[in-house]
């Protein structure tokens, strides 16, 4: 996958050689992250969708909405799941077939990022209690690959969850029946934004685009909600991160991720 893309030598002591005077090989700051652009209702017939485009990684992402079978330990709440697929065009190092361990690994810290900020309130989802409840499902497609996915496919999925309107069901003879012209919002307590740091060498960098993520030591992704409180975080790569780094990474990616909750909240305010 695009983890295991190689940079040029030449290339990656540039990046070095630029870090080691506070520059970087695109002319940002340290902590500065690309520009992102969010886009809503890109597909027509999904219940929410989005299109992300971070510097030239570009991720869209469409939420189904339906009844099912709640979890048999939680009976009084709906269910959220995200899934992720980068398409072969996307990279040329990807390829068909069933996703590896970077690609569950992507789903997954998406998941965790909105499931732990508690972003849906999956308690107003339930049809029928320990029968029937509202299914949330988000899939991420990557369609251009260059670099941090993490936050591309999170801020997808989170903005598709900020557009989508769930319709409503009765429990009717012992099944889920729709009500018809009836929909609402997902209801929504917070906005999740994920901040994807590298480190290379002793430098940290926020959002490293594809060269710089092929020379990172290591990653952290920190997730942050409405209230700058930090509730998931996930590690990657070979080295570690100093208590003092990752101190450092907390601050950065609640200041950072500020800054892009408000293009969120635009989306989510256009959909009110």
């Amino acid at each position: 996958m695009t983890s295991s893309s190689v940079v040029d030598e030449l290339k990656k002591n540039q990046i070095l050689e630029l870090l080691d005077q506070g520059k970087r090989i695109d002319g940002r700051s340290l902590d500065e992250p690309r520009e992102i652009s969010i886009e809503s209702h890109v597909i027509p017939k999904a219940n929410g969708s989005a299109r992300v485009r971070i510097g030239d990684t570009e991720v869209v992402c469409g939420v189904k909405i339906q009844p099912d079978r709640p979890f048999p330990d939680m009976g009084d709440k709906g269910i959220f799941i995200c899934t992720a697929e980068l398409l072969p065009l996307s990279h040329p190092t990807v390829e068909t077939g069933p996703p590896g361990p970077d690609v569950i690994e992507l789903a997954r810290v998406v998941d965790r990022g909105i499931r732990e900020s508690y972003m849906i309130d999956l308690s107003q989802l339930v049809i029928e209690q320990d029968k029937s409840v509202v299914g949330v499902f988000a899939d991420n497609v990557v369609v251009d690959y260059d670099g941090n996915l993490f936050d591309a496919c999170s801020y997808a999925t989170t903005a598709s969850l900020l557009s989508s309107k769930t319709p409503k069901w009765n429990f009717v003879n012992d099944v889920p029946t729709l009500v018809e012209g009836e929909e609402h919002p997902v209801p929504i307590t917070t906005i999740p934004v994920s901040v994807t740091m590298g480190k290379i060498r002793n430098h940290i960098i926020v959002d490293p685009n594809a060269d710089e993520w092929a020379s990172m030591n290591a990653r952290v992704t920190i997730t942050s909600d409405s209230n700058g409180n930090i509730c998931a975080l996930q590690k990657g790569g070979n080295d570690g991160f100093t208590l003092e780094e990752i101190v450092q990474c907390g601050e950065i990616s609640v200041r950072v991720g500020e800054q892009i909750r408000k293009k969120l909240k635009q989306i989510q305010q256009g959909d009110q």
